[in-house]
This record gives C-alpha cells, sequence and structure tokens, in this order.
C-alpha cells in the first residue's frame, strides 16, 4: 500500500489541456505526436507546434516517456488515468479540505438528487473501504 501512496504523491499535477492531451493516451496507448495531433484538433484550436509543446512538457513533468522510433517519438502515459485521477483527488482532499471527506460530499451533493444507483454504489464503496480498514 505505500509504494501505491508514494507513486501518487510522485504523479505530476496536469493543467486542464494537460488532461486533454493525456486523454488519447489513456484511450488508445502510445503515440506519436501527428496521430495525437490528428485525434484532438477536432475538439480544440491548438496548433501542431502547441501540441508538440504539450508533449514536451507532460515528459519533463514525468507523466508521458517517450522512445524513439527511426525519425519520430512514440509517446506513451507513465501512469494510468485511474492513478491520475487518485492521486489528483488525494492532493485536492489534503491541500484543499485538510483530507475530510465530508465537506467534499456535502458540496458535491447540494443541489444534486442522486439515484438509487448511485446511492448502492457509494455504500458498497464505503462497505469496501470499511473491510479493508
Amino acid at each position: 500500500m505505500r509504494e501505491t501512496n508514494k507513486k501518487f504523491s510522485k504523479s505530476p499535477r496536469l493543467s486542464e489541456g494537460e488532461w486533454i492531451v493525456m486523454k488519447p493516451f489513456w484511450e488508445k496507448g502510445a503515440l506519436a505526436a501527428r496521430d495525437l495531433f490528428a485525434s484532438i484538433s477536432s475538439s480544440n484550436t491548438w496548433s501542431y507546434k502547441t501540441v508538440k509543446t504539450m508533449l514536451a512538457r507532460l515528459v519533463k513533468k514525468g507523466a508521458l516517456e517517450y522512445t524513439q522510433v527511426g525519425n519520430s517519438y512514440l509517446y506513451s502515459p507513465r501512469f494510468s488515468k485511474d492513478e491520475m485521477i487518485k492521486a489528483e483527488v488525494k492532493k485536492f482532499s489534503h491541500h484543499i479540505l485538510g483530507g475530510s471527506l465530508r465537506p467534499f460530499l456535502v458540496n458535491f451533493f447540494e443541489g444534486r438528487n442522486p439515484s438509487k444507483e448511485e446511492i448502492s454504489a457509494l455504500k458498497e464503496i464505503m462497505r469496501q473501504l470499511k473491510k479493508e480498514k
């Protein structure tokens, strides 16, 4: 369990744009820059140069790694989407909520009417967490 927590603490913080760039990697696996650009070009107005800059930043942050294949680079994620989400939630919970789950849940459900399925899923998660402790 400690190894997992260390990994989460080492996972990089991503900007909103960086999350957009990472999504195709999690869906498709390793990609060349031009393939990534083709994947995200319909959903935003970034130039190819901007995408290349984002890739360089994500490599520098440690979110992506690459291997050289001929004259191009094949980029792949160092962390799964689930790992990144868990790390981000943990960081948010610690820094913003002081580690308490209560303010998050209260604000998350305020003004919402959760379905019976959502409530059942939450109860099951709580049962599993209780078992682990």
